[in-house]
């Protein structure tokens, strides 16, 4: 802090006349002049203090434009990151719907032919088995003629 313009002289002189003992008045002034000295403030004190705290003011208010700055370019790079998700879900979503149905008709195909071919097996098994069983009948009436005969 810079030093008060205190008049410890005519402080004590005021106290003299006043009817203080000198030594008194001069112990007064003194202390007086030591408390003021130590918390009042000059003006140069509070115009330092102003510019200092102007300085601070102008500072705090470039680091809060400089954060508004970054943090909308930053909300604005979530929702473009956002919008560039939601696209590439759509696709992705777009494209399982699109094999689900490829999946779905070649399944439905594969069952097709399966049936189709089980049909056809099943064809021909049977004709096979009414060949053997006329074949058999053929054995089996040719044994009974030929027990007829014998007999």
């Amino acid at each position: 802090m810079t030093m008060l313009a205190l008049n410890t002289l005519a402080y004590a002189k005021k106290l003299i006349a006043a009817g203080v003992p000198e030594r008194q008045a001069e112990a007064q002034a003194e202390a007086l002049a030591e408390i003021v000295e130590d918390t009042l403030a000059t003006k140069l004190d509070i115009k330092e203090l102003e510019a200092a705290t102007t300085s601070v003011t102008q500072e705090t208010h470039r680091v809060i434009k400089a954060l508004e700055a970054t943090t909308t370019s930053a909300i604005l790079e979530t929702h473009r990151v956002i919008k560039e998700l939601e696209a590439t879900t759509t696709i992705a979503i777009q494209e399982t719907h699109r094999v689900i149905k490829e999946l779905e008709a070649a399944t439905k195909r594969d069952m097709k032919e399966l049936e189709t071919r089980l049909l056809h097996e099943m064809k021909d098994l049977e004709y096979r088995m009414t060949i053997k069983l006329g074949a058999m009948m053929i054995v089996a009436m040719g044994a009974m003629a030929t027990l007829q005969k014998l007999l």
